[in-house]
């Protein structure tokens, strides 16, 4: 890109994940045309906490915002807007007077706070009051108990609370906050039906769930629909003057970057964790097999709130780097699908990835991640692709959940993330559900989603129809196998889960 380019006007998309924060150019014609990306320290104090260093998430996604533009010779006058996509329900608390946050953040995949969840919403009444106010299994993984952690664990955190000091925010806020420089404290809707506080039916902060976990309503965010104006960047150390018009939580923004906007679409993000979800219109269908509901992400022409049915698989991309970072058997991650496809079969072995609890459909926060099956002759290519194939297993059990609880039988699989590239993976998640996968050329559905959201709000793509017209090309795995096939590979997959579960 240079001179030439001068005219050409572009969207960036802010895109901060738990391990990584990126920033990409995004045209007129849906391309990503320059990316940046950052890795960020992981902070570990006890087995089954997980926090990040808030500076560290900023200072990533700041660098590459800048190194994004100067790297490319492009200056604010050819941005039009900014979108931001974020890991949802990692909790953040800071002082409004200073800036400064409290204590780390608090990251979803922390159990740290599952004492507390039993200890308050242990009564089935209030479980149940909670899931039809939120539409969310009560659980740590949510922001709720980590903002009333952060609250009793810091000395003086509440008295500051309760004279008004202290704001929460998930990390769109505190990007928000901080890229304004302190004079906008918003979220949006997708990631507010995230912290187990939100009532997604009236959308507002909920009090009775604000004060069953003892959180006051001043430290809340003002809750804004995903597309619209969330002020302008004005933190001196960036480039100042863009608006920021965009902002979802990342499963949200690549639903919609997937164009999955009509009941029945659903996705699949496979990325350091993997997450299913299946958009439902304006219904809010309420899961019997332990599914969430949430609120997905509108364009501005869509009116009132649309709901999406999601379920969570806790480690995806994170088990391929366990075993390249702690048992040592893969050197590159993007070895695993030569690897997996070495061997025809796990000769029987399994792998149940519950290192920080199981998600849905299941929900037992004190299963722990096992192996089963191991024989003598078992060896380093049975376990990469039993660690494979239990990704597709669990996005198989939450994909005929969903299809239950929406009376929906689907198509197809719209897939993306970073293990969507795996052509072991792919092609055995289209075997084991008899359904066709298809996968974006562009796998960057969560960034595109964030772009199309802000571009949206501001007229840079004039709506659905035109982002509908956006050429691109998809690879299709087609299934192959037979149903006895399936059926055994699931038995012996729901045999395994049943012994690692411990409720």
């Amino acid at each position: 890109m240079g001179s030439d380019n001068a005219d050409k006007k572009f969207v960036i998309a802010l895109d901060q994940g738990t391990t990584s924060s990126r920033a990409m150019l995004v045209d007129r014609q849906g391309n990503i045309v320059a990316r940046m990306q950052r890795q960020f320290p992981q902070v570990y104090p006890q087995p089954g906490w997980v926090e990040h260093d808030p500076a560290d998430i900023l200072s990533s996604q700041l660098g590459v915002l800048t190194e994004l533009l100067l790297a490319n010779n492009v200056d604010a006058s050819q941005i039009d807007s900014i979108g931001i996509t974020n890991q949802r329900e990692t909790t953040l608390v800071w002082d409004r007077e200073t800036g400064e946050p409290l204590h780390n953040a608090i990251v979803w995949q922390c159990r740290r706070t599952a004492p507390m969840i039993e200890d308050v919403c242990g009564d089935p009444d209030v479980a149940r009051m909670v899931a039809e106010k939120t539409g969310l299994v009560p659980d740590p993984y949510f922001s709720a108990s980590k903002i009333a952690w952060i609250l009793d664990h810091v000395p003086g955190a509440r008295e500051r609370a309760a004279a008004g000091r202290l704001a929460f925010g998930t990390v769109d806020s505190w990007l928000v906050w901080k890229l304004t420089y302190g004079e906008v404290h918003a979220t949006d809707m997708t990631n507010a039906s995230r912290t187990m506080l939100y009532n997604i039916h009236t959308c507002e902060w909920d009090p009775w769930l604000l004060d069953l976990f003892g959180i006051p309503a001043s430290m809340m965010p003002e809750v804004k629909p995903s597309t619209g104006f969330f002020g302008v960047t004005s933190n001196p150390g960036i480039v100042q003057g863009i608006p920021i018009c965009g902002v979802a939580g990342d499963q949200q923004a690549a639903l919609f970057g997937q164009r999955c906007w009509e009941p029945g679409d659903a996705k699949s993000t496979y990325g350091t964790g993997c997450f299913l979800l299946m958009n439902t219109g304006p219904e809010a269908c309420a899961s019997r097999h332990g599914l969430v509901t949430t609120i997905a992400a509108v364009a501005p022409e869509v009116e009132g709130v649309h709901y999406a049915l999601e379920g969570s698989v806790f480690m995806a991309g994170a088990l391929m780097q366990w075993l390249r970072d702690e048992l040592g058997i893969l050197d590159d991650v993007a070895d695993s699908s030569a690897i997996a496809a070495s061997v025809p079969d796990t000769e029987g072995v399994y792998v149940v990835p519950a290192f920080t609890g199981l998600g849905a459909p299941w929900w037992d926060a004190e299963a722990r991640g096992a192996i089963y099956g191991l024989t003598r002759g078992a060896g380093r290519a049975h376990i990469v692709r039993a660690s494979l194939e239990a990704l597709a297993y669990q996005v198989c059990d939450l994909l005929r959940a969903m299809e239950e609880d929406a009376g929906i039988s689907l198509r197809q699989l719209n897939v993306d993330g970073g293990a969507s590239a795996n052509e072991f993976l792919m092609q055995f998640q289209s075997d084991l559900l008899n359904l066709p996968v298809r996968r974006p050329e562009n796998a960057e559905a969560t960034a595109l989603g964030a772009a199309y959201l802000a571009g949206l709000a501001t007229g840079f793509w004039s709506g659905l129809d035109e982002i509908r017209g956006l050429g691109r090309k998809e690879g299709e795995f087609d299934p192959s196998g037979t149903d006895e096939w399936r059926q055994r590979l699931l038995a012996g997959w729901h045999d395994a889960v049943g012994r690692t579960r411990v409720s």
